[in-house]
């Protein structure tokens, strides 16, 4: 009969045949010799607690009543246990080798009375003591112990007994690069709260257990309320700190190792986390906690340039189901840390810690620096502090929470159908479910939408129907086709001021329309201007008649300048010639070299016809000296006779050199020569033969000139020869520029700046192109209306087999349960940039969509498309500078505020409607009734929708 173990007392006893098994607890005392006889166990006293001899222990000590095999049939029962493979997860059970070499020899030996007999299973050598039960280090497999399956293991405790007080040895298998492995030496963690951090907990872990077992066990150690928020830090060997985000991962793979310190920290109650706030700042964070006001009337700090990110984050925070989604950890479950187009939870995470500090009621406003790091770190283009536009980063942010809070984790391969004829209900349900097979997120549940794009071929009239999903709507807006232009008109008439004008033009149109605009209100003939941008005092470009006026900007400071009608640039076959002017001042010189002089621009520019046959140094002073008059003052007679006798002096010491012959009357005006680098011109005859150029010829003035003129590049920055003269006048070898440089003297004496600035507003100045407002409806009717694609832009045709630029159409199929519609107000072209600010008419109640919705509709699902406003972002200014705002509904109470970065204010619906509208947020009417049936069974009802609010004092945002 088999002999089956039993344990009393710490001792193990066995007993023979069928003798009722006896669990006894307590001291069991025992004679000097105990004897076996017959096969009988002979006891010679026993003393035990009568009361506790009938109680009974089921455990790995303490063996269950069953037949007990023979010990061939254990041999091959255990044996063969050892034999199967690993498998990771399985648990396995260290025995100590001296026990299982005895027993071997035991069931080898075949006789159940044999001396050999084991005893209970004894693993005491593998302990280094009996209070901690830590296993030896070093320990080896085939020397010190031998592994077990869990099936083998419990055979042998119920055949054998454990020794009492010893824990059974179970350790997991792991899964090795290459291979499976039982860990013998599981992960010893110590756990600290951030809140005392010198009273570690030791607790022992598998390499296969999760992170999450590692938070659950802290948090059962400290005590840690369900409803509190935790989270996990692990500090390395250098003293740093690093947050385990991923708690579903194993123990091995976030790579704990023994003996690391785990810290465990608590969300505030003001949603901030304690590791997140400096210290010298704690006293404030007191304070904040101490502060109750309305969940969600929480500012954001402007961290320089970042209204665009808290209008955007303001508005998707008064999302009401996205909102509970955070605020309830709903997103814990779903965060996604391996996805390659998410953010490895990061921006999620982010998001959320911004979400439960507005929504806390702790504060009054909270600094949205560590979300600015992470979006700048995910996006290069929201790095520093340029302002950029909310709605793009309102798309980068739907996006990045989408694919870190994507349920599917690993995507599938989905091949896009054309519709080839089959039913649009077909193809939009298919659609749909391929886009569902790998997105499938909260923002998907929230803002995704479905429409229906057609495609047609201009030249073989294929029709492709497909169905896209949406994240939002981008709507344009109605464009006016006329442009209105603002522009300077000079007259040749020197007694006339400069005319602004103030000229509406053909957006499309070409140069030659601003001068026919100009020409009604001036009676000047449009072939008689010139069109030029003026930029620092030079002509930046001279415009042709047949350019577009799309490379106008509105900023460019545009100038048309009246011409004789006989004029032209550069055209040999025209009577008058136009050259530009500019206008310089000799500046004194920045270094010891007395005879450099620096030459800086003034003033405006102009252009002047110059008859051909009259185009000399002396005769171009003189038409400049007119056409000047009325801001340069001539010379009087006395200072004419001052500047004779210096005159004269001066040209005793500028005489031509020996062998070079000068031509012409003494009565000739010459012009000094400034400098090294200058030319001047001083004749109205050109030198014969070999004679010197005009920048060599002696001063013979009889008369006082108070500037001298030079050829000069088109910036006007240095001299250039481009006149060639003759006995018959002066020619040109290319585009002539003239600069009339003045010394700082005669400037000062000559020249009235007061009188050359000013100029005169034409009636037409304040006439305003009145832009009559557009309803939100307008917009979505040009969405949907049919377009044909652009060159940039075109549509394969399969059937033409070449790229077409087809007409395309867009028609709403689905819509989400929250609506974001991002008004078009930049226009962005190759030459020009705009804002719009047309006022859009948004309703704030019962926006209807049933008539733009082309899906089949029953008169119950009409309902399904009735919105409400929630949220509005604002963009005041324009292109190259503006600030954000937003206006919320809160989800609570139901009263608008408006958000401008750290400031909240109520208002009232009145106020919400503005030109600076840029981004709406509506919510379906049916999502707002069941969110209001759920808040309403956990506390009072709020307002039915974001009505009107209470009374209190308002702010005026208009």
């Amino acid at each position: 009969m088999a002999v089956a173990p039993w344990l009393y007392g710490g001792l193990c006893f066995r007993f023979r045949d069928q003798n009722p098994e006896v669990a006894v607890e307590g001291p069991f005392l025992l004679p000097a010799a105990v004897t076996v006889r017959g096969g009988q166990m002979a006891m010679a006293a026993v003393a035990a607690n009568p009361a506790d001899t009938a109680a009974t222990a089921v455990d790995h000590r303490k063996p269950q009543r069953e037949k007990v095999p023979g010990l061939e049939s254990q041999r091959r029962q255990i044996e063969n246990g050892r034999r199967r493979p690993l498998r990771v997860g399985e648990s396995w059970f260290l025995v100590g080798h001296h026990w299982y070499k005895q027993w071997e020899v035991y069931v080898r030996g075949g006789n159940q009375d044999s001396s050999t007999f084991p005893g209970c299973i004894n693993n005491a050598e593998l302990f280094e003591d009996q209070v901690n039960w830590r296993l030896k280090k070093g320990l080896v497999e085939g020397e010190d112990y031998v592994l077990l399956p869990a099936a083998a293991w419990h055979y042998l405790v119920n055949w054998y007994g454990l020794e009492h007080g010893q824990p059974p040895i179970e350790r997991k298998v792991v899964e090795l690069p290459s291979t499976h492995k039982v860990e013998v030496y599981s992960v010893e963690l110590l756990l600290v709260r951030h809140s005392d951090m010198d009273t570690p907990h030791t607790a022992q872990f598998s390499q296969t257990d999760s992170v999450d077992l590692v938070l659950h066990t802290a948090r059962e150690q400290f005590l840690v309320s369900p409803q509190e928020e935790t989270r996990l830090w692990i500090k390395n060997a250098e003293g740093s700190f690093e947050r385990l985000c991923n708690t579903r991962v194993t123990v091995l793979d976030a790579a704990l190792k023994t003996g690391q310190v785990v810290v465990m920290e608590t969300r505030n109650k003001d949603g901030t986390w304690p590791s997140a706030q400096p210290h010298d700042t704690r006293s404030t964070l007191e304070e904040e906690e101490d502060f109750q006001g309305q969940p969600g009337i929480c500012g954001l700090t402007n961290l320089g340039n970042t209204c665009f990110m808290n209008s955007a984050l303001q508005c998707l925070s008064n999302v009401p189901q996205l909102t509970e989604y955070f605020l309830k950890n709903r997103y814990l479950e779903e965060l996604n840390f391996c996805n390659p187009l998410g953010m490895k939870g990061e921006i999620a995470q982010a998001y959320a810690d911004l979400v439960k500090q507005a929504w806390s009621g702790h504060h009054r406003s909270i600094v949205p620096q560590v979300f600015k790091t992470k979006v700048g770190h995910f996006a290069s283009q929201f790095l520093g502090y340029q302002q950029h536009d909310s709605q793009e980063l309102l798309s980068f942010l739907l996006d990045g929470l989408h694919e870190d809070l994507n349920r599917i984790k690993k995507k599938e391969y989905v091949e896009l159908c054309d519709a080839a004829g089959r039913p649009d209900q077909e193809v939009a349900q298919e659609a749909w479910q391929n886009h569902k097979r790998r997105n499938d997120s909260v923002i998907v549940d929230t803002f995704h939408g479905l429409f229906k794009s057609t495609l047609v071929c201009p030249d073989c009239g294929n029709v492709s129907v497909t169905f896209d999903p949406f994240c939002y709507l981008s709507v344009p807006l109605p464009v006016s086709h006329k442009r209105v232009m603002e522009v300077f008109f000079v007259s040749m008439d020197p007694r006339r001021k400069p005319e602004q004008h103030r000229l509406v033009v053909p957006k499309k149109g070409k140069i030659s329309d601003l001068c026919v605009a100009l020409a009604k209100h001036t009676g000047i003939s449009p072939e008689r201007m010139m069109v030029a941008d003026v930029f620092s005092h030079r002509f930046y470009k001279i415009y042709q008649l047949e350019e577009s006026l799309s490379s106008i900007l509105d900023r460019d400071d545009i100038f048309i300048y009246e011409v004789s009608g006989r004029a032209a640039i550069g055209e040999n076959s025209r009577e008058d010639v136009v050259l530009p002017i500019y206008l310089r001042e000799r500046t004194p010189a920045r270094d010891y070299n007395s005879s450099y002089y620096g030459l800086m621009l003034f003033g405006h520019p102009l252009l002047v016809s110059v008859p051909r046959d009259r185009l000399s140094w002396d005769a171009l002073y003189h038409i400049l000296l007119y056409r000047l008059s009325r801001y340069v003052t001539r010379p009087s007679s006395d200072d004419e006779d001052d500047g004779d006798e210096k005159a004269d002096l001066e040209d005793k010491d500028r005489l031509p050199k020996p062998g070079r012959v000068t031509e012409g009357s003494s009565q000739d005006p010459g012009l000094e020569q400034a400098g090294p680098s200058s030319r001047v011109v001083s004749r109205s005859r050109a030198p014969v033969d070999n004679s010197p150029g005009p920048s060599h010829w002696p001063q013979r003035a009889r008369r006082k000139h108070l500037f001298t003129l030079h050829t000069v590049n088109s910036n006007g920055t240095s001299d250039r020869s481009t006149f060639n003269e003759d006995t018959h006048g002066v020619s040109f070898s290319s585009q002539p520029y003239i600069a009339i440089d003045w010394e700082p003297e005669m400037k000062k004496r000559y020249y009235d700046e007061v009188e050359a600035e000013g100029y005169v507003k034409h009636d037409c100045v304040g006439y305003v192109l009145k832009k009559a407002p557009v309803q939100l409806q307008e917009c979505i009717e040009l969405f949907t209306t049919v377009e044909t694609l652009e060159k940039e832009n075109p549509w394969y045709c399969p059937t033409c087999k070449q790229h077409q630029l087809a007409t395309k159409k867009l028609d709403l199929w689905m819509l989400p349960e929250t609506l974001i519609i991002h008004l078009k107000r930049f226009s962005y072209t190759k030459f020009s940039r705009e804002k719009l600010d047309t006022l859009v008419e948004f309703p704030i109640r019962d926006l209807d969509f049933s008539e733009f919705v082309i899906k089949p509709q029953n008169d119950s699902s009409r309902e399904l498309y009735k919105y409400d406003l929630i949220a509005v972002s604002n963009h005041y200014g324009g292109l190259r500078d503006g600030h954000y705002t937003t206006f919320a509904c809160n989800k609570d109470s139901g009263q608008w505020h408006y958000f401008d970065d750290s400031s909240v204010s109520p208002v009232t619906e009145n106020q919400i409607e503005s030109k600076a509208a840029y981004v709406l947020f509506y919510q379906r009417q049916d999502v707002a009734r069941r969110l209001q049936t759920q808040a309403s069974s956990s506390k009072p009802p709020a307002s039915s929708a974001c009505g009107a609010p209470p009374k209190s004092e308002f702010v005026d945002v208009n």
